[in-house]
């Protein structure tokens, strides 16, 4: 490759006669040339001093000054100082994976109640002890559906996080199983074609509530109509959204997945998250990742252990129903702790404030001449319809301090002017009303 200059040719060809190529080149084959690295010609080493100034030099060319209205899964949520101070101590933030329980019952203990409080947000019987994020969660529901009634084909509706999709598209790509997207109606689930296509080869139904615009539904009616058909149903959630919506478990999904962002989780650039799931008991020993359970040591004393294992890590091979290795679980502690410093009541009253403030951006955006909100139900994110091209109207937005939303045609086709709008209980009525002002100034 340009700029690699090996120790002597003989070697290389040695190494390639070993793993079977002719050339370099086709050794990297996969790799599409654009992807490939230009040169392996490295900058000359620099202290650590020099080191620091670079990258602070580097981080210093970010905006942190933007009232933020994106939201797209991901979301700007407030964290109390305590969640941070309580998951920096020493015994959690070391502890990586309860490899031995009798050692580790600290840790076993909140991956318990972290368990216990992900079943009860859901309604649904069990969750297990976290994945790598809402994506993957996904992919992992797909799994269990799979192997659980032996059919390939799996029923996606596009409301469903295009992130998310896109992940699973990847994760089939080798193996035998199928996805069908079905078009949105109006920006929401098209009901009836979703009927209308689950047969006896389908899988899995996926649907996401609220959905990528914002809309909310009830699937419950579509559930049954597919339980009736051995097929598998999988929702998507938003955490929060629970404290005001109908559960999962009252829609009476089989799988509920989504991503554990919104509890307690700063942005990050994109991570580490926190994959959540729960299952109707019929599928818990189908579910990834562990299981937590409380008994008595032989003492009488109460203990934790690992009730199900079921990964490669545990002797299972290629039996396992996942190669999930992580349980995610300084994340998942975060998670924990957030649910715990907030309460039920909390929960409840921070999902009324984030619907209540969403509902007052929205009166704000309609009073704008040419701006046209999206008609129907929603728990903090909405989508709306802008006279000008999102994507452009967003880029002008920033430079009058407002990251004002998501521009649909990231994701979508022939959605060019269509904005969707986030806000979380961290934007106060005076910024709502000072955006809706930068909002109609842009536009005039």
């Amino acid at each position: 490759m340009a700029g690699y200059t090996p120790h002597t040719k003989d070697d290389v060809r040695n190494m390639l006669d070993v793993i079977g190529v002719k050339s370099v080149e086709e050794l990297f084959s996969d790799i599409p040339p654009e992807l490939r690295p230009k040169s392996f010609d490295l900058p000359a080493g620099i202290t650590e001093n020099e080191a620091l100034k670079a990258f602070n030099g580097l981080s210093g060319r970010n905006r942190t000054d933007l009232v933020s209205f994106v939201g797209g899964g991901f979301y700007d949520h407030f964290i109390p100082s305590a969640v941070d101070s309580i998951s920096s101590r020493s015994e959690f933030f070391t502890a990586y994976t309860p490899y031995q329980p009798e050692a580790s019952q600290g840790t076993l203990r909140a991956i318990m109640e972290y368990q216990s409080m992900i079943a009860s947000i859901t309604g649904l019987d069990y969750a297990n002890a976290s994945l790598y994020d809402g994506g993957t969660a996904l992919y992992e529901a797909i799994a269990i559906a799979v192997h659980a009634n032996g059919r390939r084909k799996v029923l996606v509706d596009r409301g469903v996080n295009p992130l998310f999709r896109n992940i699973i598209r990847t994760y089939i790509l080798n193996i035998d199983v199928v996805i069908e997207e079905v078009d949105l109606k109006d920006l929401r689930s098209d009901r009836e074609k979703l009927r209308s296509l689950l047969d006896d080869e389908t899988s899995a139904l996926v649907v996401q509530n609220p959905n990528f615009f914002g809309m909310v539904d009830d699937y419950e009616e579509v559930f049954e109509f597919a339980r009736s058909k051995n097929i598998v149903s999988i929702l998507v959630f938003y955490p929060l959204s629970l404290g005001l919506l109908k559960t999962p478990g009252e829609m009476k999904a089989d799988i509920a997945v989504g991503e554990g962002q919104s509890l307690g989780l700063p942005l990050s650039f994109g991570g580490p998250y926190l994959g959540l799931m729960a299952v109707a008991k019929k599928f818990v020993r189908k579910m990834p990742g562990r299981i937590v359970g409380e008994t008595v040591d032989r003492d009488g004393r109460r203990a934790f252990v690992l009730t199900l294992q079921a990964r490669e890590q545990h002797i299972r091979r290629e039996k396992a129903s996942s190669n999930i290795c992580s349980n995610q679980a300084l994340c998942a502690l975060r998670a924990v702790v957030y649910l715990s410093l907030i309460g039920k009541e909390g929960f409840r009253k921070t999902a009324l404030i984030n619907n209540a403030r969403a509902e007052y951006c929205k009166k704000a955006l309609k009073a704008i001449r040419g701006i046209s909100v999206k008609e129907g139900p929603t728990f903090n994110e909405f989508a709306v319809e802008l006279p000008v091209p999102a994507a452009a109207f967003i880029k002008k937005m920033i430079g009058t301090g407002y990251a004002a939303g998501l521009a649909a045609s990231l994701f979508y086709e022939n959605m060019d002017r269509i904005m969707i709008v986030s806000v979380t209980e961290k934007r106060s009525e005076a910024e709502i009303t000072a955006f809706a002002d930068a909002v109609r100034k842009a536009l005039s």
